[in-house]
């Protein structure tokens, strides 16, 4: 038996009560995981109030993220006590997540615990925390260096904000924030943040496909219109790591940026990233991510809180990672 919180769907409405269920409910996969610790993201907040679409089968058990430890393991590459990190590949969505004592799913979704992090810390990080990683690269990778200027981070206080900020403060970029809420700025700069300016400066449209160059690259955790806003301050050659769409998913722009500065888009979505990039990317927070910065984002919570939290994260109430602690 296992506790969870269970969603159930009835008449187009959704709701969540945490129950006793037998271990032949969970889902198929090789890998049976003792859950120790979650995490609660934007996706999580669409998902507990029956939003987006994004759960096509009910009763259904929430959660994109999940820690623990391996139980029972038909997969060649784990064994029984061995400690795993889950992230992306839409569990929480079509398949039952981490919002439970147990989990069953595929090995090949797994990457083992980098040394030295414990299941909380793994789990502070999360999605959000993994995808900040893979904007960084994505940045560095297409030749971003600390002495080529500013670098904006837009969403500052959400989850893959505060750990782009974390990250890339501590790699010598001077890092400017964006944020919809004045009271965060303290919080980000503690972060490592150089200056935190109003969202409503990046994103008011002025009507010209260029603007004066500002940002030599940024990460941007919230698409629609501050995506399309932020393109033409780009500077020459500069590029966008975009990997959120909670400000929607039309981009009115021009090709302008593109053409004339060289501007580039970088896509960046963590399910799709193939199980080495997973590696290197963990490997690289465990060096890159001061943990002392992590600790200070963390928000614990229990299951039963979850509703609540969900809500809230919705409102763009919830700073920095709500960590899940299933108490076991």
């Amino acid at each position: 038996m296992f506790k969870a919180l269970l969603l159930q769907e009835k008449d187009g409405k959704v709701t969540s009560a945490i129950e006793d269920l037998p271990d032949d409910r969970l889902p198929p996969g090789d890998v049976l995981i003792r859950v120790h610790n979650s995490t609660l993201n934007y996706k999580d907040g669409l998902v507990l109030n029956g939003l987006g679409k994004l759960v096509k089968t009910y009763p259904h058990v929430g959660g994109v993220d999940l820690a623990g430890t391996v139980l029972e393991s038909q997969h060649a590459d784990y064994k029984a006590g061995d400690q795993v990190i889950l992230t992306g590949w839409r569990v929480g969505e079509v398949h039952w997540g981490g919002y439970a004592e147990k989990a069953r799913v595929k090995g090949e979704w797994l990457v083992p615990l980098p040394h030295g992090l414990s299941t909380e810390r793994a789990m502070a990080i999360g999605t959000a925390g993994f995808t900040a990683m893979l904007c960084v690269m994505a940045l560095e990778e297409h030749g971003l260096r600390p002495d080529h200027g500013d670098v904006l981070v837009t969403g500052a206080a959400g989850g893959v904000g505060s750990v782009a900020t974390a990250i890339l403060a501590r790699l010598g970029y001077r890092v400017v924030c964006s944020s919809g809420r004045a009271d965060q700025a303290d919080y980000l700069k503690s972060l490592g943040a150089a200056e935190v300016i109003d969202r409503a400066t990046i994103a008011a449209p002025s009507g010209k496909p260029l603007e004066s160059e500002r940002w030599a690259g940024a990460v941007d955790s919230v698409g629609g219109a501050t995506l399309a806003a932020i393109l033409p301050q780009m500077k020459y050659k500069a590029a966008v790591a975009a990997c959120g769409l909670a400000g929607g998913t039309k981009l009115e722009t021009t090709v302008i940026p593109f053409i004339i500065r060289g501007v580039a888009l970088l896509g960046v979505d963590s399910v799709m990233a193939p199980l080495m990039r997973r590696k290197v990317a963990w490997a690289r927070l465990t060096k890159d991510l001061p943990m002392d910065k992590l600790d200070a984002m963390i928000h614990r919570a229990k299951l039963e809180e979850l509703p609540a939290l969900g809500k809230a994260i919705l409102d763009g109430k919830v700073r920095g990672r709500v960590v899940v602690d299933l108490g076991v």
